[in-house]
């Protein structure tokens, strides 16, 4: 009993070193790049002086979040072949960020997603609008990295339901996580600005593909690298059988007796596949990091290298859940974390002890536990940094100084709208701590789809495309997603065996008529629909702004350097 104490005490004491030695360092770096942050080229766009690799492993440091690590790992580990969707879906999502936004965003814009959508429109209405939906869709993306922080910082503590460390039981240090994180995120952002986030991505990418890679050699030398076993094992150990390994556990669900439900069940995989696919290409947190490299070409070049690193990485995300499908088991990764987002970190203790005892178990905890943390910490700045660079440049500098911002005024609104941010962010995540983080990012996906995209690519391709049609498309879609998410069974309606919610309100608090769990299916249709309506509707024409767009957009003529009109 005393070893098992004493092994716990000295797990916890090195998960915490490591832990630390990272914030030290990212912290490190933030302050080292605040030095150099001068201007609002500097803190909007890293001074447009990242290569093409740099900015694909920051790109990718981005979306290997806590969502992809943690995320979707549980979420294999949980549902088998239904939780590898989310791993298909963010992957194949790049195509479609590859072949019509990146180059021609980089060319169109200078900071922001707003850039290009007010080119050729009246400045003040569209770029409220972009700023409301990048802050919906960032906060949305925030609480799922808030969320995987309160559930490893549980984990790390080793604190499980009934006990205590520091006079914190799991919920308060859940809650704890949450609240570090969150103020950590304001820091990197006020300080650093894009120049010190990139890097800290950077860093970040070769931590977590490092932590990922190893964990996944481990797991599969476990079953002497045989695929097969390891899925066998997997299959048999989580009680589901060879259903675990097919279509149909968690979504296209069989429900004997009922067709509506079933019908249902299968709308709700197109949905999800449709936000996943559609949803990358209007994140505004990664749009942004387009205006980070000097010229197209190294945007492109960008887009290439993250779509290897996220590849391979989600490549490994199988063998991880699989594995602590098969070596942790269903029932210990659910009494941690009764949405699996601490799968990944469990299989890791659990591989560690198999090979060398308790002691190398906790080492391995501590590394992996540590790169999830370099993943949440660097994803939620990035995040941050392109809600408050949106307040900043696109709705006080654009919309309440009419342009007569200075660089210094528009620097600080953005470092007081981080601080803001990080508080919303904070207080949100405490009632969503009980979601699964993959899950949560892919409704902030869904509403980037129907809000961000079609006007992006309407402004880009359409020469009809007007103002009305730009605020018409972003609020329609943005309503559309939003207020279908709020009635649908995430916010209230779902109960476990037990009567316990699964959903943000309480139990017995039921306000869901819309069925589906991700919106997109009908708020991304809705979105193009409000889009291409409300430009019908109004006589705004603007022909030489749209040629103008158009070559911009082609050959970069102007880009970067010269002021939007």
């Amino acid at each position: 009993m005393t070893l098992a104490v004493d092994a716990a005490a000295s797990s916890r004491g090195l998960t915490m070193a490591l832990f630390l030695a990272m914030v030290a360092a990212t912290l490190y770096i933030t302050v080292v790049a605040s030095r150099r942050t001068r201007s609002a080229a500097d803190f909007y766009a890293g001074g447009r002086g990242f290569s093409g690799l740099q900015n694909g492993l920051a790109i990718g440091s981005d979306y290997m979040s806590a969502a992809s690590f943690l995320g979707i790992a549980g979420m294999i580990a949980l549902f088998g072949y239904d939780g590898f969707l989310y791993s298909i879906g963010f992957l194949v999502a790049w195509l479609v960020a590859l072949l019509l936004v990146a180059e021609r965003l980089r060319n169109s814009g200078r900071f922001t997603m707003a850039d290009v959508l007010s080119f050729r429109m009246r400045q003040r209405p569209v770029r409220t609008a972009a700023a409301v939906s990048t802050v919906t869709v960032s906060i949305f993306y925030l609480l799922a990295q808030m969320v995987g922080a309160g559930a490893l910082i549980a984990l790390l503590l080793g604190i499980r339901s009934g006990e205590t460390f520091l006079g914190m039981d799991a919920d308060q240090a859940k809650i704890a996580g949450i609240v570090v994180v969150g103020l950590l995120m304001i820091i990197y952002v006020s300080l650093g600005g894009m120049k010190g986030t990139t890097w800290v991505q950077i860093i970040k990418a070769g931590v977590l593909m490092s932590g990922a890679a190893l964990l996944s050699v481990l797991v599969l030398a476990t079953y002497g690298f045989n695929f097969g076993d390891l899925m066998n094992e997997a299959a048999a150990a989580s009680g589901e059988g060879r259903a675990f390994l097919e279509p149909g556990l968690r979504y296209g669900v069989d429900v004997p007796g009922d067709p509506i439900a079933t019908l249902w069940s299968k709308l709700d995989l197109v949905s999800l596949g449709l936000a996943l696919v559609l949803g990358t290409a209007g994140l505004p947190h990664i749009l942004i990091r387009f205006y980070t490299v000097p010229n197209a070409k190294a945007a492109r070049t960008s887009v290439n290298w993250a779509i290897g690193l996220i590849g391979l990485f989600y490549i490994l995300t199988l063998v991880l859940g699989f594995g602590a499908a098969a070596i942790v088991g269903h029932d210990a990764i659910t009494a941690q974390d009764p949405s699996g987002n601490t799968a990944a970190p469990q299989v890791a203790e659990a591989v560690g002890q198999q090979i060398g005892g308790s002691v190398l178990g906790a080492v391995l905890l501590a590394f992996i536990a540590a790169a999830a943390f370099a993943a949440i910490l660097s994803t939620v700045a990035g995040l941050t940094l392109a809600s408050s660079s949106s307040l900043a440049h696109d709705f006080y500098a654009s919309v309440i100084r009419r342009g007569n911002a200075t660089a210094t005024e528009q620097m600080r609104v953005a470092r007081g709208a981080a601080a803001a941010i990080g508080a919303a962010a904070i207080g949100l995540a405490i009632f969503a701590q009980d979601l699964n983080v993959a899950f949560l990012v892919a409704l902030a996906f869904a509403i980037a789809a129907s809000a961000n995209l079609p006007t992006l690519l309407l402004s880009l391709f359409w020469k009809r495309f007007n103002t009305a049609g730009a605020v018409a498309g972003i609020y329609g879609g943005l309503i559309s997603a939003v207020g279908l998410v709020i009635f649908s069974p995430v916010v209230s309606g779902k109960v476990n065996e037990a009567g316990e919610s699964e959903s943000l309100l309480p139990a017995g608090i039921d306000i869901a008529w819309f069925p589906l769990e991700n919106p997109g299916l009908f708020s991304i249709p809705l979105g193009l629909l409000c889009a291409v309506v409300g430009t019908l509707l109004s006589g705004e024409r603007d022909r030489e702004s749209h040629a103008l767009l158009e070559v911009r957009s082609v050959t970069g003529a102007g880009a970067a350097s010269a002021e939007q009109h």
